[in-house]
């Protein structure tokens, strides 16, 4: 079979769907693209595009935004365009049935794992919590279970020691891209066979509400810390000095500490000074360089401490 220029519907949102979306332009002709509604957004909460839409609307590209697929007739609509392939990335939503095997040869999906770990909505930022080491991106037939579909090819990355969630976030689109164009058109030719997964060594990301956020501190100062480039730049790792909310930007372990910190409990300020502010967990503690006060501007401790004092004692997470 020869399919050199397949016509591709795409089936994206944010920035890391957008190099997916540059991708499949140069791999074929993308004859829809079908993207989330525009939404507020920041604090003013002004109404904006989302990525893949400008981005699409900038090539001349038709755009759908449907508020919802269940019962629509956006299936209807894909096979009158007489579509090869739905290719999709960071979508939002699950897919329709109807709507998976609307294309010619289905749908596929690109997703930030090394399927069948982390499945789900935030795969690149729970691969960071968990303290994985390495993670990749999974081209996946698609069905309609969540990220359940066979495997049509995989590439691995190294999870770098400093990494954070938008760091990796960016890594991972570029990669998307690549196993696209080496991969979408020999799987539409045949020349690629699904591998199913192994569901049984299936691990989950579910979506990121605010609320992970929170250091606990009686958790290991090592979760912590990949905790916090984890969730670099939202939700953001926070605590409590007293009132306030106190939001952490950077900060390292300090495995000398272990032995200070398991003699208090966790959550206490151990010393703050230039050096920074360091905090006892469950295991060792964990050491505060930059931080913002709420209502305030993200300062190094240093700087913070010129205008406070926190003596050593102090509890975090709003008891003292």
């Amino acid at each position: 079979m020869s399919l050199t220029r397949p016509r591709i519907v795409f089936m994206g949102t944010p920035s890391f769907a957008v190099a997916s979306l540059a991708a499949c332009h140069e791999l074929g002709e993308v004859v829809l693209v079908v993207s989330q509604p525009d939404r507020p957004v920041g604090r003013k909460g002004v109404v904006e595009a989302p990525p893949v839409k400008r981005w699409a609307l900038e090539h001349g590209i038709q755009v759908l935004q449907p508020e919802r697929l269940k019962g629509g007739d956006l299936h209807e609509v894909v096979r009158a365009l007489d579509a090869d392939v739905s290719v999709v990335a960071a979508y939002g939503r699950i897919l329709p049935r109807e709507l998976l095997d609307a294309p010619r040869f289905g749908s596929v999906n690109v997703h930030a794992s090394l399927l069948p770990k982390y499945r789900g909505a935030a795969p690149v930022q729970w691969a960071i919590a968990r303290g994985e080491r390495e993670t990749g991106v999974s081209l996946m037939r698609m069905e309609e279970g969540l990220d359940t579909g066979p495997v049509i090819a995989q590439s691995r990355l190294e999870i770098a020691p400093d990494e954070t969630g938008e760091g990796l976030l960016g890594k991972l689109a570029v990669e998307g891209a690549r196993i696209l164009q080496r991969e979408l058109v020999p799987f539409l030719r045949g020349e690629r066979v699904p591998v199913p997964q192994d569901n049984d060594a299936a691990t989950h990301a579910p979506i990121i509400r605010k609320e992970d956020g929170r250091l606990d501190f009686t958790r290991p100062a090592a979760e912590l810390e990949a905790r916090l480039r984890a969730f670099t730049p939202w939700p953001g790792a926070f605590t409590e000095l007293g009132p306030k909310r106190l939001k952490v930007h950077r900060a390292i372990v300090d495995a000398s500490l272990s032995g200070k910190a398991d003699k208090v409990d966790a959550g206490t300020v151990l010393w703050a000074d230039e050096r920074g502010m360091a905090v006892a967990t469950s295991q060792g503690a964990i050491v505060f360089l930059e931080v913002q006060i709420e209502g305030g501007k993200r300062l190094s401790v240093a700087d913070f401490l010129k205008g406070r004092d926190v003596p050593a004692g102090t509890r975090l997470g709003g008891e003292g």
